[in-house]
């Protein structure tokens, strides 16, 4: 494929389908037209995505979910000018089915394919409100994953820490779930948190002295033995200062990182993303260190946070200006280790 033919795309078709969202999205002349997403509720009753009813379910509706963003954003898919679709890490069968819709539409409409690492897209889901700037520093939060990223330039990303067991946003949950709340426990835990006290019990804040690499299995410990300790009454009756609590323990880590990151890698331009960058308590703190430090903190709206195919579309299109492009041989990658995009090493 010729590459620089297609480093002036403007208009870009985003599929996400790595977990349990259905996502299309289109991205037209440096603006998101239309962002559609289709939840899976069937995953609510076992307490966390069930990968075979996730794969599933984004068979059943992932034509509708694109011909919806396609009719939202005005645009036909004749207009197109590239198709971008997530192509890891994440569940391999969901990831598969829009993988395969996606090189569909490529060889229906002769359109050039763009794979995109759903943790970069969650990064540059930022850049959908914000201005485009290099280099910055990134920490992605999200149920799956806790990482400190610097970016030099275009997917030139350098990693400064990663998760040694449960990421920020799996943390939540299990804990969550420990405490009898809905799944996903976290944005429930958000709310709950508003009206506590997070100085009501010091939970565990594990490496917070040392290093960028995060742990939160310790603190889903601590919670467990805690409120076993105390009862289920005294949980009930004390579960909004508990939430606070623990809410407090995670985001305290995740700012004492990020803030250590700064010191490391001298940056004027900082950014949380992922799904956990929604927590209330997390964006506070986070203003506040940007203020104490001085640097420019960017935060995607709340409906760029959670998986959606904005970010992939975006992201999609700054490959493009790149002149990175795929083809029909693309293959989904589950874990985070294997990088799509950019040289990524440990710093």
């Amino acid at each position: 494929m010729d590459a620089e033919k297609f480093k002036n795309i403007e208009t870009v078709l985003g599929i996400e389908s790595s977990c349990d969202e259905t996502a299309a999205s289109v991205w037209a002349d440096g603006e998101i037209l239309s962002n559609v997403i289709a939840s899976q509720a069937i995953h609510e009753q076992f307490g966390g995505v069930v990968p075979e009813l996730a794969s599933r379910a984004h068979h059943k509706t992932i034509w509708k979910t694109v011909a919806q963003a396609l009719d939202e954003s005005g645009k036909q898919t004749e207009d197109l000018d590239a198709i971008a679709v997530a192509q890891g890490p994440g569940l391999m069968g969901s990831l598969l089915v829009g993988l395969s819709f996606a090189k569909g539409l490529a060889i229906s409409y002769n359109k050039p394919l763009i794979g995109v690492n759903h943790i970069d897209a969650h990064l540059y889901a930022n850049f959908i409100e914000h201005e485009v700037v290099y280099p910055f520093t990134g920490l992605i939060v999200s149920g799956g994953h806790t990482r400190l990223v610097h970016v030099k330039q275009p997917f030139d990303h350098e990693v400064l820490g990663d998760t040694r067991d449960d990421a920020a946003g799996e943390a939540f949950d299990k804990i969550g779930k420990i405490l009898g709340l809905p799944y996903p426990a976290g944005p429930e835990m958000d709310k709950l948190s508003k009206s506590g006290d997070p100085s009501f019990h010091d939970f565990p804040r594990s490496m917070i002295r040392k290093g960028l690499d995060f742990s939160f299995s310790g603190l889903k410990t601590s919670v467990l033995y805690y409120t076993q300790e105390k009862g289920e009454e005294f949980v009930a009756r004390n579960l909004n200062d508990i939430c606070a609590s623990v809410s407090a323990a995670i985001t305290d880590v995740l700012i004492a990182k990020l803030k250590r990151s700064v010191k490391k890698r001298k940056t004027e331009h900082l950014m949380l993303a992922g799904g956990v960058s929604a927590n209330s308590m997390l964006r506070e703190k986070a203003s506040a260190l940007a203020g104490e430090i001085g640097v420019n903190l960017m935060i995607p709206s709340m409906q760029y946070c959670t998986d959606n195919a904005a970010m992939i579309a975006i992201t999609g299109a700054l490959k493009a200006r790149e002149g990175e492009f795929g083809d029909l041989n693309l293959k989904p990658f589950a874990r985070v280790q294997n990088i799509a995009s950019g040289a990524t090493k440990k710093a």
